[in-house]
């Protein structure tokens, strides 16, 4: 259910940002010092003073909150109905009356905040690659149109507007990553898998051909399923996962309308918060977003 109660003004989004920000206890964010005291308040916010570095602060001190013209309140409801409804950055400028520019350089700056995912395979692990439409949208206007990607018949690279994207899911922890790449060989195949726990690592893959040398290397077992040959399962042998996974990934990046090369990374990093709180109820699913920006 959507969080209206955590929502329907700014005081109830800075009492939330507080909550969430200092939940371990009150601290400043400049020097980490716990010796503070009420100062004031400014706006909704309550303010602090920090007797060592004797500078004050408040909840929205050193995030990206700071300084922004929007409320928080419409922040966090932007933030909530990108990652939990896949609203584009047109239609939430539309239902919160802010203006687009300003929402979209805040949305970003929020994606950018997002860390990249660890990789660490457990396994046996699926690997399979997606490509996807990134041009140059959002270029300056006097640069030359961008190209189309998707308008060339076969595989693609970052160069032509086609990069691919790797989605990975370890069957052993249960974990799932989408990793951008600038093209697919087979030393960005590598690159992918070099951190695991067992020295010999089972990875199921398709028929491409960049999986190949796996095969030689006594580091994995590799099983593939040929596609071209009509082969789709061979007993635990599969990539129907990964398949499944991009496909929520290709819906994800489908209402922006071709995200730009510079920014797929963010977007994807945005896809994988999505999908840690798909399953969780609106205000655990608003705090995990909160923790996760702060």
């Amino acid at each position: 259910m959507f969080p209206f109660e955590l929502l329907n003004s700014e005081a109830s989004a800075a009492n939330l940002l507080q909550q969430v920000r200092w939940r371990d206890g009150l601290y400043c964010p400049r020097c980490r010092s716990a010796s503070v005291i009420k100062h004031g308040s400014y706006r909704e916010y309550q303010r602090y003073l920090c007797k060592d570095c004797d500078r004050t602060f408040n909840p929205k001190t050193g995030t990206i909150f700071a300084h922004a013209k929007i409320g928080l309140d419409k922040l966090l409801f932007a933030f909530y109905a990108l990652l939990r409804f896949n609203t584009s950055i047109r239609q939430l400028d539309a239902e919160i009356d802010v203006s687009y520019r300003s929402l979209r350089r805040r949305v970003e700056q929020f994606a950018r905040t997002l860390d990249a995912p660890a990789i660490d395979l457990v396994g046996p692990v699926e690997i399979d690659e997606v490509y996807v439409t990134a041009g140059l949208k959002g270029r300056e206007r006097d640069q030359e149109s961008r190209s189309r990607g998707l308008s060339k018949r076969g595989r693609g690279s970052y160069v032509e507007d086609k990069p691919p994207v790797f989605t990975l899911v370890d069957r052993g922890s249960g974990q799932r990553y989408v990793v951008p790449a600038k093209s697919a060989d087979e030393s960005t195949v590598r690159l992918l898998l070099a951190d695991r726990q067992q020295e010999s690592l089972t990875v199921y893959t398709d028929g491409f051909r960049a999986y190949d040398p796996l095969e030689d290397d006594e580091n994995y077992q590799r099983k593939a399923v040929i596609h071209s040959d009509g082969e789709y399962v061979d007993g635990d042998a599969h990539v129907n996962t990964c398949e499944s996974h991009a496909s929520l990934m290709r819906r994800w990046l489908s209402p922006h309308r071709g995200v730009s090369k510079d920014k797929l990374t963010p977007y994807l990093r945005a896809f994988r918060l999505r999908c840690r709180i798909l399953r969780k109820p609106g205000r655990e699913a608003l705090k995990e977003i909160v923790r996760t920006i702060l």
